[in-house]
């Protein structure tokens, strides 16, 4: 009997050691969940207008894509205030717009002096006010295609795409709007 208690107690006591190796070697393998991406920064954007999209750029390498639409004369640069087109050139996201009637709206900084000379040249002026925004706050859908241009000369994304768009570029990013 005095052993049958010796080895009661020692498997016992064996036991706990084993169940506590147990849940120390579980409590190792519990991986914590990884901290919530941050998006990329872009360090500058592209906009391909004949191929009606925006890309969000880091480096060489193509962060994000998406679809856009136009002002409604899409062909050409922008000459003149309310001719429909949208820029083209480099610039700048000079600021942002959190209150805007279209979602978001990030300002680029159009016209620089050689769209001011080009219009001052057609004695008319160059127009501003242009953008990367959302849809506008009437529409209530989320459309990720457009079937026409349809702006005054900004460049329109979603409301999704334009929230991605804020959260990845920083005022000062350059913008490339090329033909």
């Amino acid at each position: 009997m005095l052993v049958s208690g010796r080895v009661g107690r020692g498997f016992g006591t064996v036991r706990r050691r084993l169940f506590g190796t147990v849940l120390f070697l579980a409590a190792a393998l519990v991986v914590s969940p990884a901290p919530a991406a941050q998006p990329h920064k872009a360090d500058h954007i592209v906009v391909l207008k004949q191929k009606r999209e925006l890309l969000l750029m880091q480096g060489q390498k193509v962060l994000k894509r998406f679809p856009i639409a136009l002002g409604f004369h899409p062909e050409g640069a922008k000459r003149w205030e309310g001719d429909g087109r949208t820029p083209e050139g480099t610039y700048v996201i000079d600021r942002r717009l959190p209150a805007s009637h279209y979602h978001l709206a990030l300002h680029i900084s159009y016209p620089n002096a050689a769209d001011q000379a080009r219009a001052a040249v057609l004695h008319q002026p160059p127009g501003g006010a242009i953008m990367i925004h959302g849809m506008p706050s009437w529409f209530g859908r989320d459309d990720l295609q457009f079937a026409a241009d349809w702006t005054n000369g900004c460049i329109a994304v979603s409301n999704s795409a334009i929230e991605e768009i804020w959260r990845s570029v920083d005022d000062g990013t350059a913008i490339e709007i090329r033909p």
